[in-house]
């Protein structure tokens, strides 16, 4: 405490700036202004007439409020004006607004509003208070009443105290934090008895996890920990936010919520109060009046104790914010300024740990499973104790024993066992199994748990230190330590304290080491002292220790902290630091407990330094023994090497895990096995296995072994040390380390480098592939150039990957030098080098299949069918060819592409003609050639009448539209191809007929169009037609009339018999393009004539002199020409061929033309075609017999044209219309 200074006048009211820095006093009727740092008086300010006893601040600092002056940094202004005196004033913490209150009502005021809303009170108003957020203010009346509202003035809640008018509200003021809504909601239905453990939410305030708890009666049972809801809570619980603690001279304290329910009971006083503010964020209040002093409670109301007492009533006290400072004004004029430090009361037995919470709380923590329990006194908890299953509690008026339900160690269910109804003044307090042991000053008590005092101890010096250290039952030790340096041990049965020890200087902490032979003891100095207890000998010491803690299940390791660190000793070794803030109160394995401020807290501390420093000294069961401790993985291994490495097999064998013992295992087998007992051989294949390479070498050669080395260094990539491991130029090994070395190179992506290595030993195929995986073409041609023709595996890899890596001619070059052609060959054809190919296929026959039928496949893929069509042809693949004609045929069809569908089925027919060379399928495909002939000329001549009834305009003359009509007509068989349409047909006839003046055909034509299904777009014509047609005459125009070259019979335009005489039954020879009968007639040889004797014939020609020299005969590759330059008619009945024409012909039967070897010789090569067809079908032979018209004669197809439609066909399409054979191809 700080007495700051005594005025002469009373100290009226009190306020802190709100960062603390300034402390403003209303004295008399003046203000004071002192510093908090030094309690300086900065500035008086005077000037006031009256008596100032209220004042306030702002929240931003800016604005200092005192009754009736308003005192602004920046600029002043006078409050609003009241009728009556003020009573009292308070900022809203949240915005500007001022309310201040009088005897008979109260204003509110901001700076934004320029007039001032009052409201009437109906009492006087003595004190007031707002709410955290800024939304109501309660008010404080003298007739016992509080009224809260809300910032408009308006009334929301009303409470009436019951004393009336006999208790007036002289001070109020609401919980600054909202951390205890949880406490509260269960404080409403608490007990009012001696100590109830009750169950409730808490946050606790230090580092300690929130916790949940529950009993029933004296049980304190554990709950699993709440999870916080971010959910939107209801209005009922948030209000509970806001407690509102309220102090009347009707000498009570009560607490209420925002909707003016009371919490919990009335707390009696005993004094009037007259100032109530909190502490520390809403934890504590203060509360002083008449008593003279000023008092801490708990937030629920339970005294704690007296901050301060002073010489008269205490009118107003305040805490400093943020920080734990306490001023506090009286009505003599004295100020006082008070710091609250509260000190830790605590209790630790292994891995329980008892602390007192909120002053009032007790709460036990399970270091190891961090369960927690809380136990409730309701009242100022001043010692704890804890030992095994007991807890002791020493409150203001009384001790209570605890003890666990269970033996369970993992038990947290504690229950009152006794309760000693006494009032104890002890410095430490110990509980036992039975006993409590009470310390003061020099003097130890020994009390059973009914309160009897059953023994008393008198000590020498002042007591430092007391820690029970274990016992049966009733005849526990004590471990004691005095401010002289005495160290006692003392059995609560026996009067008589064995002094184990006595030091120079004071003993600050101590402990006993867990077989009870050593004493550790941190003095006065800051020193941990450690004492051999049976000898009194310093074993060692050391600086900078604050507490010591004995490792209770190792004898010879403790642990100390001191300066901010942790210090680990095991034995005599050198001390382990690590940094940690706090204390050590415990040391159990691997886990140390340290107390910092409020929190204590388990910390894994891994023992490997002490273990080290075993292994150091080859000793391997006290490093097992702390390696059992805790340490890491890797210190485990290190411990089993180390201890093979020492040959404790028994020590290895237990942290060594399967791997390591099983290798162990493996090499103590295979050395009985060999008969070996040689140490070094076993001790190389351990210290290979631990990484100490070099050493291992040196054993293996030590022992004889040098191979061993080298593998083992080639093993590791270590080269340069195998090399001094190689035999005296044993190829054999070069080879393996060369090898060896190259895959290292591989693995760690030095590829190049692998590549030579590879090469130098041989191994052509590893580096083959390892240039093949990075493309290095040029590596790999030169390879190939090195290798021997012979090494076929390394060349055709080679070639394999050059051909993966687009290098093509690289590959072809080496399958040449292997003189691998098939490869070759398959090369070409994957590369589609199909020029290649095909020159290789000139030089070697037998691979034609192989080149032709891909190419074939590749041709179709690419959708060039006709090429490939021809492609498997000239491969022999019949079938395949048969089938892609057929297959693009059908589509030429389908897609109506008639002309292509007649070029497809003439190639069709040329294919079965090429195959009936073959004698067994001769008959057969003689059959499918002439059906495919005939269905060439179906299409060829159906593409002009669909193109005619499809296209708006027409390219052909009537003329050729009424002859192909005519002649598809007389030649569609029984069932009509696919594609070709009647109704077209006779539709054109009909329409071609009416034009040209066949009527009476196209009659006939529209006649069976009735009988057919008609298209709805043609219907409209051919009715027309039908009608139109009645008006005409019944005859056909007789220059339409077909005329017979043989007999000269004019034939009717519609024929029964079809394209053929109806006299002769000559067949007519249509021209292909215009389909005029053209006026040729075919003759036969007599038999024993061959083609070639015919042909010898002809060409001898006689000459005959009636005949004109001017007939000239053209030939060339693409076509055969007949051209009469001059016309003589002297020929007459001289000729033969004429004469045997009028006298073979007549009959109903067909009778040909058979010439002999005289008429032949007759014959002008100029007036004879011949149909060359090659195997196995005869030359056909025809005979023009008017010289002066011309025709030709397609050397391809053999399809008749009169030359001037021919010639200008091919220069439009620019080959044959039939067969497309172009003008500048080569004759068959």
């Amino acid at each position: 405490m700080i007495e700051w200074a005594v005025v002469v006048w009373s100290i009226n009211d009190i306020a802190f700036k709100p960062d603390g820095t300034q402390l403003i006093l209303a004295a008399g009727s003046r203000l004071l202004v002192y510093d908090t740092s030094d309690g300086t008086l900065l500035q008086p300010l005077k000037g006031h007439k009256d008596t100032v006893y209220c004042v306030a601040y702002a929240k931003d600092g800016k604005r200092l409020l005192w009754v009736s002056i308003l005192y602004n940094i920046i600029y002043s202004c006078l409050l609003p004006r009241h009728n009556d005196a003020i009573q009292c004033v308070s900022y809203n913490p949240i915005t500007h607004q001022l309310a201040s209150c009088s005897s008979s009502d109260f204003g509110l005021w901001s700076p934004e509003q320029k007039s001032v809303s009052k409201h009437k009170s109906s009492s006087k108003i003595i004190c007031c208070s707002w709410t955290n957020d800024g939304q109501y203010l309660a008010l404080g009346m003298f007739n016992g009443i509080i009224s809260i509202r809300n910032k408009n003035g308006e009334e929301k809640v009303k409470i009436e105290r019951p004393g009336g008018s006999l208790s007036p509200i002289w001070s109020i003021c609401w919980n600054p934090s909202s951390r205890w809504e949880s406490f509260w909601m269960n404080r409403e239905n608490e007990d009012a008895e001696d100590v109830i453990v009750n169950r409730y939410i808490q946050e606790i305030p230090s580092t300690l996890k929130s916790a949940v708890y529950s009993s029933q009666g004296s049980e304190a049972e554990e709950e699993e920990p709440e999870e916080e809801d971010d959910s939107p809570r209801d209005d009922n619980l948030e209000e509970r936010n806001d407690i509102l603690a309220v102090a009347d001279w009707g000498q009570k304290v009560s607490f209420y919520q925002l909707s003016g329910k009371q919490i919990g009971k009335d707390r009696a006083l005993n004094f009037d109060p007259c100032c109530i503010s909190y502490f520390t964020k809403g934890e504590y209040i203060l509360l002083g009046g008449s008593d003279k002093q000023v008092s801490l409670f708990t937030k629920d109301g339970v005294r704690l104790g007296t901050v301060g007492e002073q010489n008269s009533w205490v009118w107003t006290c305040q805490a400093k914010p943020d920080s734990n400072y306490v001023v506090v004004g009286c009505q003599d004029g004295t100020i006082s300024f008070y710091q609250l430090i509260f000190s830790t009361v605590h209790g630790l037995y292994k891995d329980r740990y008892a602390y007192r919470d909120s002053m009032t709380d007790v709460i036990v923590q399970h270091l190891i499973t961090e369960q927690k329990v809380r136990i409730k006194c309701k009242e100022l908890v001043k010692k704890i104790a804890i030992y095994r299953n007991r807890l002791a509690i020493q409150l203001p008026e009384k001790i209570l024993i605890y003890e666990l339900y269970s033996e369970d160690l993992s038990d947290m269910h504690y229950r009152v066992k006794e309760k000693i109804i006494k009032k104890f003044e002890c410095n430490l307090l110990v509980v036992c199994a039975n006993h409590i042991i009470l310390c003061q000053e020099k003097r130890l008590q020994c009390l059973s748990f009914s309160g009897v005092k059953e023994r008393e101890w008198q000590m020498e010096s002042l007591i430092r230190y007391i820690k029970v250290i274990g016992g049966p039952p009733g005849r526990e030790g004590l471990l004691v330590g005095l401010k002289n340096g005495q160290i006692l041990k003392i059995f609560v049965d026996n009067l008589f304290a064995i002094v184990l020890l006595k030091q120079a200087t004071a003993v600050r902490c101590l402990d006993m080491s867990a077989s009870r032979k050593k004493l550790a003891v941190v003095d006065e100095n800051d020193t941990c002292l450690v004492y051999d207890i049976d000898t009194k000998e310093l074993l060692f010491q050391e600086p900078n220790a604050n507490s010591v803690a004995w490792n209770t299940q190792c004898e010879d390791m403790l642990c100390f902290s001191g300066g901010g660190y942790l210090n680990i000793k095991a034995s005599t070794f050198p001390v382990h630091r690590q940094k940690l803030q706090g204390f050590v109160v415990g040391y159990n394995g691997s886990k140390i407990f340290c107390l910092h401020v409020f929190s204590i807290s388990a910390v894994e501390v891994p023992q490997s330094a002490p273990m080290y420093h075993y292994l150091d000294r080859k000793l391997f069961k006290e490093a097992h023994q702390i390696a059992c401790l805790g340490v890491t993985d890797t210190d485990w291994r290190e411990l089993a090497m180390e201890a093979l490495e020492g040959l404790d097999f028994e020590t290895a064998k237990k942290p060594a895990g399967a791997g390591v013992w099983s290798l162990v295992g493996s090499l103590k087998k295979e050395r009985k096995k060999r008969g070996e007992t040689n140490n070094d051989l076993f001790l190389a294949d351990v210290f290979s296995y631990q990484g100490k390479f070099h050493e291992a070498a040196k054993l293996y050669k030590r022992s004889g072994h040098e191979n061993l080395a080298l593998e083992m260094y080639t093993d590791l990539c270590m080269f340069e040390y195998a090399k001094d491991f190689l035999g005296s130029g044993d190829p054999k090994e070069t080879k393996m380390l060369i090898t060896k070395q190259a895959d290292w190179a591989r693995n760690i992506k030095e590829p190049k480098a692998a590549v030579e290595m590879y090469i130098s030993a041989g191994e052509h195929v590893k580096a083959i592939e390892i240039c093949g995986d990075h493309g290095w073409v040029d590596m790999l041609i030169d390879i190939a150039r090195k290798l021997d023709k012979a090494e076929c595996e390394p060349l055709l890899l080679c070639a394999t990957y050059l051909k993966k890596l687009d290098s093509p001619g690289y590959a072809a070059e080496t399958y040449l030098k292997m003189g691998d052609l098939k490869s070759l060959v398959q090369l070409h054809v994957e590369t589609q080098r199909w020029d290649e190919a095909f020159a290789l296929g000139e030089k070697h026959p037998e691979f034609k299949d192989d080149i032709y039928v891909p190419y074939a496949q590749w041709l179709a893929e690419n959708d060039r069918f006709e090429e490939a069509q021809k492609a498997f042809h000239k491969a022999g693949r019949q079938r395949e060819a048969v089938q892609v004609l057929e297959q693009l045929t059908n589509n030429a069809v389908a897609e109506s592409r008639f002309n292509d569908a007649a070029y497809y089925y003439w190639m069709l027919s040329m294919q079965c003609l090429d195959i009936a060379q073959d004698p067994a399928q001769k008959d057969t495909m003689l059959g499918k050639f002439y059906h495919f002939q005939r269905l060439a000329e179906l299409y060829h001549g159906y593409h002009a009448i669909h193109r005619h009834t499809e296209d708006p305009f027409s390219v052909h003359r009537p003329e050729t539209l009424f002859n192909i009509s005519r002649f598809l007509l007389h030649s569609l068989p029984k069932d009509t191809p696919s594609g070709i349409s009647k109704v077209k047909i006779l539709f054109t006839l009909a329409k071609q007929s009416k034009a040209l003046g066949a009527y009476r055909l196209a009659r006939h034509a529209y006649d069976k169009l009735r009988g057919l299904y008609i298209p709805a777009r043609f219907q409209k014509s051919i009715e027309l037609g039908t009608l139109t047609i009645r008006a005409k005459p019944f005859h056909d125009s007789e220059e339409l009339v077909p005329l017979c070259y043989r007999c000269s019979t004019n034939n009717p335009l519609l024929n029964n018999l079809g394209n053929v005489c109806i006299n002769c039954r000559q067949p007519f020879i249509f021209s292909a393009s215009s389909y005029d009968v053209l006026h040729l007639v075919e003759f036969y040889l007599e038999e024993g004539i061959t083609d070639e004797e015919a042909i010898s014939l002809i060409d001898l020609e006689v000459l005959r002199p009636k005949r004109d020299d001017r007939q000239l005969e053209i030939a060339n590759n693409s076509s055969q020409i007949l051209r009469l330059v001059e016309t003589k008619d002297s020929i007459g009945d001289e000729d033969p061929f004429t004469a045997k024409l009028s006298f073979e012909q007549g009959g109903s039967e067909f009778v040909p033309v058979v010439v002999s070897r005289l008429v032949l010789r007759s014959m002008s090569r100029r007036d004879v075609l011949i149909k060359r067809w090659p195997p196995p079908l005869r030359w056909q032979y025809f005979r023009s017999l008017l010289p002066d018209a011309s025709i030709t004669m397609c050397p391809s197809c053999f399809q008749m044209f009169h030359s001037e439609d021919y010639e200008l066909l091919v220069l439009q399409h620019g080959c044959c219309p039939y067969c497309r054979r172009c003008k500048d191809d080569p004759g068959p």
